[in-house]
């Protein structure tokens, strides 16, 4: 069996650009600047750099590397090839001080990287609703990481949570909310938001789940009112150590989003360790890939670099945007 790391395009700068030419101009070499299509030519001076194209109509070099991820970046482009099928394939993601070594990058250069191959893989534009008519989406909500600033954070006053006294838990106090939508057996969509209330919940809920869907809950107050708009609401008592019913036939549990949620807090903690408060609609963007592109819908790690490639256009990320949400 041959490694997938052994790929020609993955050690090779040439075959690395023929590579990503060939996916993200599938229908001819697109000008970057005036959008004419096919009507450019390489330049092949002793000095030009590899995949050098000059546009007859505007008359402007270019690469395949501007209008995406890679514009500006010195490091070659068989490396970025090599750091986007490998965390395309690691299922808890990959540290950028492993980067660092396994590249032969600096940690500033690794972690930048890393920042650019999550937004390829944020979604772009409008995505249809979760589930559908017979379809189970499931909801739950999780906190991770203290937030950064309290104060923002707190609608009613104003003012910052009181930290607890020692011995004792305030539950969510001054962590981080995240909801997560998991249709079953399908994709998962997932949010940071500055508070779990009701409000902030039903408006995710209703904007990103197909009203014919069956919304299966745990027993949080969170989803009462919004599951009524639903074709069917199951909900589990965890506190009554419930985790799923069966009713008709069907299995009540929200399950699949408990999994999401232990795949993302395993690789927070284990491999990332930490994170930003601002960076973490980026981390969340890269669960939700992974899980959206895995091994159990059909796709394989280089069928899934394949994907990450498709989303690396049209996103720039600087150092001066990488506090910006998505």
């Amino acid at each position: 069996m041959t490694s997938a790391l052994s790929a020609k395009h993955l050690h090779d700068e040439a075959a690395a650009y023929r590579w990503v030419e060939a996916r993200v101009w599938p229908n001819g070499r697109v000008c970057p600047h005036c959008g004419v299509v096919d009507d450019s030519g390489a330049l092949k001076g002793k000095s030009t750099r590899i995949g050098v194209y000059k546009c007859y109509s505007c008359r402007k070099p270019f690469t395949v590397k501007v209008g995406t991820i890679f514009e500006s970046s010195h490091v070659k482009l068989h490396i970025w090839l090599q750091a986007m099928h490998i965390m395309a394939s690691s299922k808890k993601g990959f540290s950028s001080n492993q980067f660092a070594r396994v590249l032969g990058v600096d940690l500033k250069t690794a972690w930048f990287m890393s920042h650019r191959i999550r937004l390829a893989m944020a979604p772009s534009g409008s995505l249809p609703p979760l589930g559908g008519e017979g379809k189970v989406v499931e909801v739950d909500e999780t906190y991770h990481g203290k937030v950064e600033h309290p104060a923002e954070f707190r609608k009613d006053t104003g003012a910052a949570l009181k930290a607890p006294r020692r011995g004792r838990h305030r539950g969510p106090a001054n962590k981080r909310p995240i909801v997560t939508l998991v249709e079953r057996g399908g994709s998962a969509r997932t949010f940071h938001v500055a508070e779990a209330n009701v409000a902030t919940v039903a408006k995710i809920v209703r904007d990103n789940v197909d009203r014919k869907s069956k919304l299966h809950t745990d027993a949080s107050s969170l989803y009462l009112t919004v599951g009524k708009e639903f074709a069917e609401h199951g909900r589990v008592e965890h506190s009554m150590g419930e985790y799923v019913r069966y009713e008709g036939g069907a299995a009540i549990h929200n399950n699949s989003a408990e999994a999401y949620f232990s795949v993302f807090k395993r690789g927070m903690k284990g491999v990332y360790q930490h994170c930003k408060e601002k960076h973490l609609h980026r981390y969340l963007a890269e669960f939700d890939f992974r899980h959206n592109t895995r091994v159990g819908l059909g796709v394989d790690d280089t069928t899934r670099a394949d994907k990450l490639l498709a989303g690396v256009v049209g996103k720039r990320l600087t150092y001066q945007t990488t506090d910006r949400p998505a």
